[in-house]
């Protein structure tokens, strides 16, 4: 049977904890859970080592980020022997059927090798909605999947291929991670599962929606969720260390010149303000950006260490 190793970055979850780990223990299918905790304050250590003995609990002195904590629990996963690694947000927990009806899929695929990541259909935290951000990924990729029409026609197919998904429950084979990686180290929360999309694409492998399997993420259902006053906006960022796009540093520093000009001519001066401090950014950060971009153009598990 395949080892699935569930991954999941813990930052005071105890409103979700007793509901996302006794999901796993009801799983069909057998698993094993690393949990890195980023520094949690409300207890969520303690709950989880006194009421879920077998999760592996990895405490991190300061809090690493999503990224870079899922980039521990993968080693870890990889060195005890995972096929699979399931990461799966700390907000969120799964059906009894979850990875069972992934699993029959992922058999079924005719080639393997195309499989980047899988992914379970997302509910909201009310069980009775789709997620919010499922339903403009899949709108999104109409002309390709015709998903929509075939839930209206109720003739769904096993899989769709989609182009993104977040990443609050991502089925990652091992031979994904072996040639595509872990997350990007330079982003710190929000933007790591753009970025590592782009890198599935650039090494040719596909985005894979099960429509059969289902799982529950109970996020924020506001498309515009993120707060630019207390997260970074780094979608520049992502943007030119995309190897799907050719000279991405140099293209985004030239619309960024050109938004400001903009802008300037039209007075809107605090968004000239906004736009100059990005320019000088990633100016100032060029070496780092094309030092990664030249990184995950390369086939391995690059950010990780597997050895």
């Amino acid at each position: 049977m395949s080892e699935i190793h569930i991954i999941i970055v813990t930052y005071n979850a105890m409103k979700w904890a007793e509901r996302c780990f006794t999901s796993l223990r009801k799983s069909s299918v057998p698993v094993k859970c690393i949990v890195i905790d980023n520094g949690s304050v409300d207890g969520t250590q303690e709950y989880i080592k006194t009421h879920f003995p077998e999760v592996e609990l990895t405490q991190s002195e300061v809090n690493l980020g999503f990224g870079k904590a899922n980039n521990i629990g993968i080693e870890k996963a990889y060195k005890d022997g995972a096929d699979f690694f399931y990461l799966m947000n700390q907000d969120a927990w799964l059906y009894e059927d979850s990875l069972e009806k992934m699993l029959e899929v992922y058999q079924i695929y005719p080639d393997k090798e195309e499989i980047g990541i899988m992914s379970p259909i997302h509910i909201d935290g009310s069980e009775k909605y789709l997620d919010i951000f499922l339903d403009q990924y899949i709108a999104k990729n109409y002309e390709k999947t015709r998903m929509i029409s075939d839930l209206y026609f109720k003739t769904l197919k096993p899989w769709y291929e989609i182009h993104f998904i977040n990443a609050a429950h991502w089925l990652i084979p091992k031979k994904t991670i072996e040639s595509v990686g872990g997350f990007n180290p330079y982003f710190f929360h929000y933007g790591e599962d753009d970025e590592y999309v782009n890198r599935i694409h650039f090494h040719k492998k596909k985005v894979i929606l099960v429509p059969g399997s289902k799982v529950v993420h109970d996020g924020v259902q506001r498309l515009h969720k993120i707060d630019f006053t207390k997260y970074e906006d780094v979608r520049i960022e992502i943007n030119t260390m995309n190897p799907n796009i050719a000279n991405g540093l140099q293209l985004e520093k030239k619309y960024l010149q050109q938004a400001m000009l903009k802008n300037l001519l039209k007075g809107n001066i605090s968004n000239y303000k906004i736009l100059s401090k990005k320019y000088k950014k990633i100016s100032t950060d060029s070496t780092t950006l094309s030092k990664f971009r030249n990184q995950v153009m390369q086939k391995g598990p690059v950010f990780l260490n597997l050895s």
